[in-house]
Order: structure tokens, then C-alpha cells, then sequence
């Protein structure tokens, strides 16, 4: 697995880059030799975050925490991504047997923010994300929003053709919105 470090207002040692190689040793067994692996650490008012991002055969696996020490942070992520995954274990099988998505997002740089007309309030685009869009199941899209610990995710559904959502209720349950021109 490759492993790529990105330091946000902190300098990461080496301690700490070997500590976090061995952790993610341990789920090697589980991707193939092309897994990449991306650790960001990020220090905001004496509070470490770390996120690692895991992509294999187009699935992402992604999952972050903010604690007040480094290495209890990578620590506690790396538990949440293993819980993750074998939470997932049997759909992720089925899944990774019926074919495999290329990479699905491609993050872009914001390079200008957009205002809102609205004399009251005014937006501003922070963030852009392209997404490739492949025909998936709405299970494998819950499958996928759950794997990049996201709230909501948007995919063409293989069944209708159409552009879905799938959204983290609440309650714990799953939305689906469907276009309707009523």
C-alpha cells in the first residue's frame, strides 16, 4: 500500500509516519497491492485531527477524528476505518465479486467563490468536487455514502436511469430523493 503524508500547520515526524505505516500495515491483508493511502494531519488550537483516506478498485474508505495528542487521534481513526469495513464485510464482498467503480470523485481546488444575488446573505463556495457518475444500485450507493462517512450521496441509479440521492436520516434510517417535474 502506498502511503502519502499531508501535514496541515503541523510537522509530522518520523515516529509518527512509522507508527501510522504499521497501522495501516495491518489492513494491507485487505486491499489489493494498489491501495493508496492518504493520512492528512491537520493542528487547530492544540487539536490534532487526523483523516486517512484508503482507495482500492474505486472504493474510498475514509475516516477522521479530532483529539488533543497525534497518536491517540491516529490511533482512534484507524479503529473507526477497521469497524467500518468489517461492519461493511459481507456487502463490501459482494460488491468487490460483482466488479469494481474507478474513483469516483475528483477533488478540484476552488479558484473563485460564487455570490449569491440575495442582498441579505451572500454564499460562498469553499469547497468543488467533480463526481463521476457510473450506474450504481441505491444499496451500493448507501454502501458507498457510508464507506467516505458522508451524510448524503448523489448517483445514477442503475434501475431508473436518473440521478439520485441517498441521505442519512436523523433517525438512522436512509432517504432516496427522486427527480419529479410535479
Amino acid at each position: 500500500m502506498k502511503i502519502t503524508y499531508t501535514a496541515k500547520k503541523v510537522n509530522l515526524r518520523e515516529n509518527f509516519k512509522e507508527r501510522a505505516a504499521k497501522k495501516l500495515a495491518k489492513f494491507e491483508k485487505l486491499f489489493s497491492e494498489n491501495a493508496t493511502a492518504n493520512v492528512v494531519v491537520t493542528l487547530e488550537k492544540n487539536r490534532q485531527t487526523v483523516e486517512i483516506t484508503i482507495r482500492d478498485n474505486g472504493m474510498v474508505y475514509r475516516a477522521e477524528t479530532t483529539m488533543s495528542e497525534m497518536n491517540d487521534a491516529l490511533d482512534k481513526v484507524t479503529d473507526i476505518l477497521m469497524r467500518m469495513i468489517r461492519k461493511n464485510k459481507t456487502r463490501l464482498a459482494k460488491r468487490l465479486k460483482s466488479g469494481s467503480l474507478d474513483d469516483f470523485i475528483t477533488e478540484i481546488p476552488s479558484t473563485d467563490a460564487a455570490e449569491a444575488d440575495d442582498e441579505e446573505e451572500t454564499y460562498e463556495i469553499v469547497r468543488k468536487k467533480q463526481v463521476i457518475i457510473k450506474p450504481i444500485s441505491v444499496d451500493e450507493a448507501i454502501l458507498e455514502m457510508n464507506m467516505v462517512n458522508h451524510n448524503f450521496f448523489m448517483f445514477l441509479n442503475a434501475d431508473t436511469g436518473e440521478m439520485n440521492v441517498v441521505y442519512k436520516r436523523g433517525d438512522g434510517n436512509y432517504g432516496l430523493l427522486e427527480p419529479s417535474a410535479d
